[in-house]
């Protein structure tokens, strides 16, 4: 057995969570205002959009 199998195993869900994450806010209902910058490979919002977010998902704030 591969010893390095539950470090994988918690790497690939701890991904998928993150994952999700991004794509609720990038094509997620009432999200409006979210938006992915090619060139810096990353989530892009006004202020008001974050703070929006992070009332209305509380675990993540």
């Amino acid at each position: 057995m591969l010893k390095a199998k539950p470090n994988l195993e918690s790497r690939i869900r701890i991904l998928k969570r993150d994952w999700a994450i991004i794509y609720d806010m990038l094509s997620g209902k009432d999200n409006s205002g979210f938006g992915w910058d090619e060139y810096r490979q990353m989530v892009v919002a006004e202020d008001v959009a974050w703070n929006s977010y992070i009332s209305s998902h509380k675990a993540f704030g």
